[in-house]
């Protein structure tokens, strides 16, 4: 399934390894750069908005492990996904795995918020290693878009493998669709304007995957990579965000962010008219930019893997 990764970090999530997240993600690969601290606004907002796309998939595992014990949130980030899960397995221990402190700090706030404290904690893990410090075997392990922050996804899928119990369930958020936001035609500049920012960003991708530490290419199977990790795929489904015009507040706010951070990024690389036309989208003045027109949706559809653990 082609890869989208939108650089907003994936919803909520910054990886697990010292990137991260993400998904804005600045994406930046230089992890060493990234501003946890300040990227927490959005990518909490990010992931409160996606929360009808994540109790889906969240009710679709529970069919697979309807009674998890442990649950491991993988490149938790600010923990708000974390949170879904305490919410959905209300007897589940769930710990948030990160590897800013940072993050984990703001986790373990959003945990008390929710009244989940008592049932959650916290561990600052680099995948593919780190997770060696939990107590006992995992019933559920999560990642949500850290697994393609790894240099050798086998390996770090082999490593999220080995934690989990026998019977467990390893479940991946990778790939999906292209996020939609905007009609083809916006009445202004050359039509068709987020099909060439995918492919500039499908570009993008493709060189911070091969940039990363121990970079390995592999085939972006990942029911194939789980039974490499020696597991037994046990499900795919995708999950949509449908939140049609006119929008809330909340929802523009994330579209204008996902465009400022695309015009930020690529600038160097799109023609002066798709720059001149995302210039008009970002002027709050602008009746036909982002802040106004009454036609900005999000559409999008992220693709969940699952694979478990054999009892043997």
């Amino acid at each position: 399934m082609a890869h989208q990764h939108r650089h907003d970090h994936d919803h909520d999530q910054a990886p697990a390894h010292a990137q991260n997240h993400s998904h804005n993600h600045n994406h930046n690969h230089n992890h060493a750069d990234v501003d946890f601290a300040e990227m927490i606004p959005h990518l909490e907002g990010q992931a409160e908005l996606f929360a009808p796309l994540y109790a889906d998939a969240l009710a679709w595992l529970r069919r697979q492990q309807p009674e998890p014990g442990l649950i491991v949130d993988a490149g938790s980030g600010p923990g708000i996904i974390s949170g879904f899960f305490a919410e959905a397995f209300p007897e589940a221990r769930v710990v948030a795995a990160d590897s800013s402190a940072p993050l984990l700090a703001r986790a373990r706030e959003n945990a008390e918020r929710r009244g989940a404290a008592d049932r959650f904690s916290t561990i600052e893990a680099e995948l593919p290693d780190g997770l060696g410090e939990l107590e006992y075997p995992v019933d559920l392990v999560w990642s949500s878009r850290a697994v393609h922050h790894v240099g050798d996804q086998r390996a770090a899928l082999t490593a999220l493998a080995a934690v989990l119990a026998p019977g467990g369930t390893l479940a991946v958020l990778e790939g999906g669709l292209p996020e939609r936001n905007l009609p083809r035609d916006l009445g202004f500049g050359r039509p068709g304007l987020e099909a060439r920012l995918d492919v500039i960003e499908q570009g993008w991708f493709t060189e911070m995957r091969t940039s990363l530490p121990g970079h390995v290419r592999e085939t972006e199977d990942w029911p194939a990579l789980l039974t490499a990790a020696g597991l037994r795929p046990s499900g795919t489904r995708s999950f949509t965000l449908d939140l049609p015009a006119p929008l809330t507040d909340a929802a523009r706010e994330y579209v204008i962010g996902v465009f400022d951070r695309r015009r930020t990024m690529f600038a160097d690389e799109l023609d002066a008219e798709d720059r001149a036309t995302l210039d008009r989208l970002l002027d709050p003045d602008d009746k036909a930019g982002l802040h106004h027109r009454p036609d900005i949706f999000v559409l999008a559809t992220h693709t969940l893997y699952t694979g478990s653990k054999p009892q043997g």
